[in-house]
């Protein structure tokens, strides 16, 4: 750059003499056309190599996604060691269609937002309900992908076929989750009825709990309540009665507004060429209730 401003200043020199008239005018006034090639050259040759530049930056980049590592079918470690489901398939997918670096990040659920903010993670993408107090704190939030609803789920001899049958009883919920938040607001009323209110830090302990029973229900995500449920159908009962209706998207730090427009991008992409649907196939309890494919 340095180099360019000097053949700038040479040119204006040029022109002024060439400008002066005189003998030499016609001679000045090439040399002045010479200077302004260089330094058309010049500025080519940096802007290429600035946008080379821009280019292998862009190649290195390297995405990390924020997950709750014990949350199947959305995030979860698989049988070979390596974190899969849903999300992570399609994160996966997205950063192979922008040439990003993939990486997951299994966060605390109940310190998400803390760990994104100190950079620990690019993004929270894990059966994450969008809120509106996120937005109010300035998080960047993509558009929700999922319908959810909130269930009661216990064992098949419980004796409890309703919500209303939890009365006296201890219930285990996930911290940080919109469940813990829905009992402790639109649903207090409900759980001033319960005996205990049982916290824990992941749904797996909560389950914990509940095959020990040391809780008689677990409040839970209907997408998780079925994936554990899945091949065991004869030890534990859903109850759904439609309680707290939400939806998943994705949480950014507040100045990430493009790194979201990317990664909706990229998503959109796979949903154009038909990606998104092929890794859907792969979990048909939630395959219905994922808006893009509505």
């Amino acid at each position: 750059m340095k180099k360019t401003l000097a053949l700038i200043l040479a040119a204006i020199m040029v022109f002024s003499l060439a400008a002066c008239g005189g003998q030499k005018a016609a001679a000045d006034e090439a040399a002045a056309e010479a200077v302004v090639e260089a330094v058309a050259e010049e500025a080519y040759e940096e802007g290429a190599a600035d946008a080379a530049e821009a280019v292998e930056e862009a190649a290195d980049a390297k995405f990390i996604m924020g997950i709750d590592p014990e949350y199947p079918p959305f995030s979860y470690l698989g049988d070979d060691g390596d974190y899969t489901g849903f999300d992570v398939e399609v994160c996966k997918a997205a950063c192979e269609k922008l040439g990003w670096e993939f990486e997951v990040f299994g966060v605390n659920w109940d310190e998400k937002l803390v760990q994104l903010d100190s950079n620990e993670c690019d993004c929270v993408w894990s059966g994450m309900t969008l809120l509106d107090s996120m937005a109010e704190a300035g998080y960047v939030l993509s558009a929700p992908y999922y319908d959810n609803t909130q269930v009661v789920l216990v064992k098949k001899d419980s004796g409890i076929t309703s919500s209303e049958d939890l009365a006296g009883m201890a219930v285990a919920v996930q911290l940080g989750t919109s469940g813990e938040a829905l009992l402790n607001g639109d649903l207090a009323d409900l759980t001033a009825t319960f005996g205990d209110l049982v916290t824990c830090d992941s749904f797996l302990k909560c389950f914990t709990e509940l095959d020990g029973n040391a809780v008689d229900a677990v409040f839970v995500d209907a997408p998780v309540a079925k994936a554990y449920v899945e091949g065991k159908e004869d030890q534990y009962v859903i109850i759904d009665e439609g309680l707290g209706a939400e939806q998943y998207g994705i949480a950014f730090r507040a100045d990430d507004q493009e790194l979201c427009d990317a990664i909706e991008g990229a998503v959109a992409e796979l949903v154009a060429d038909g990606t998104y649907a092929k890794i859907a196939d792969k979990y048909p309890d939630i395959k219905n209730n994922l808006l893009f494919l509505q």
